[in-house]
Parts: C-alpha cells; structure tokens; sequence
C-alpha cells in the first residue's frame, strides 16, 4: 500500500467522529471523545514499542521529523491544546531528551501528555463544551477541539509508517477505536 493510500485512510479515519456529530445533535459525546483520546494513546505506544529504540532518531526522509520526535509531536499537541487552547491547568511535561532517545521516556511522555488531555476533557462542563474557541485561526465550538486534536494524532501517527517500511518493518496494525 502506497503511503498517500495510508495516509488518506487516516485522514479519513480522524474525520469520521465529527462527521457523526454532524449527523447528529451537532457535538461529539465526550464518553465517545474519552475512547478517542485512549484510542491515540494506544496507537502512539504501539508505535513507540514496535520500533526499536536504535531507530527512533532515524529519518524516513531528509526533509521529516525523526521517529521519536514525530511520536513526540503527535502526542505533544494533545497537550498543548488542551493547555493552551482549551485552557487547562499548567502542563508539566518529561524531559524532552528522556523523551526522544529512550523508549521508556517515550512511552511515559505519551502517558503523561494523554493523563492530563484526558484530565481536561473529563472536566469540561457542558457548558464549557458548548462555547466558542480559536484553534490556529479557526473558530468553533470547544467540543470540536476535541476531534481536530484526534484528526491531528492519527495523521502524525500515519507519517512514522515510512519509517517502519524504510527498515523492513511493519507497523503496528491499524485497529479501530
């Protein structure tokens, strides 16, 4: 499968959650958005596990991020919106040097980031869901954020394939959540 066949899967994959809540009453139900965030989770220690740690500084291409720091930015933006954006409490992360160049920096940095995404969601107000915010220049209701960081996770996530293809590995299998 070509990469541009698994990235659009992906792509397609993130859009099918706020497709539904279009279809619905409009918001995405925090129980389904809580499976989502555990859903990222899970695909991001895959891929930290499956990789061996000599490979997570290695680049698929010149022009990409390195594995570690790919997984790194995929989870390091749930916890930055949910910081950030969607105004959580202050978010203190692992070292970023632990982070990128062990696995088990790697694995609890994704734990950390996806404990306190989580800690935000859950703690949201319906209220709170239902009013306006700024992601990156685009407004829309706080409950979408939540989809957009889920749409973001998966698509990082589906770059690091080429580095296990590039090695002569398999990724972790696609699984739904």
């Amino acid at each position: 499968m070509r990469m541009s066949s698994v990235m659009t899967i992906g792509i397609l994959a993130g859009a099918a959650p706020g497709l539904a809540a279009q279809a619905g009453n409009g918001e995405n139900p925090r129980e389904s958005q809580v499976r989502m965030l555990e859903h990222q989770r899970k695909v991001l220690l895959a891929m930290a596990d499956s990789m061996p740690e000599r490979l997570y500084r290695d680049k698929a291409t010149p022009q990409q991020r390195d594995f570690a720091q790919q997984v790194h930015h995929a989870a390091n933006t749930a916890g930055y919106i949910a910081s950030a954006v969607l105004k959580g409490s202050a978010l203190s992360l692992p070292d970023t040097a632990a982070s990128l160049n062990s696995k088990a920096g790697l694995r609890r940095f994704i734990n950390v980031v996806f404990d306190y995404a989580g800690g935000v969601l859950k703690g949201q107000s319906p209220e709170a869901r239902r009013q306006t915010t700024n992601l990156f220049g685009q407004s829309m209701p706080v409950w979408q954020v939540w989809d957009e960081i889920y749409t973001h996770t998966i698509y990082m996530a589906g770059q690091v394939v080429g580095n296990f293809r590039k090695n002569g590995m398999a990724p972790p299998l696609f699984t739904f959540f």
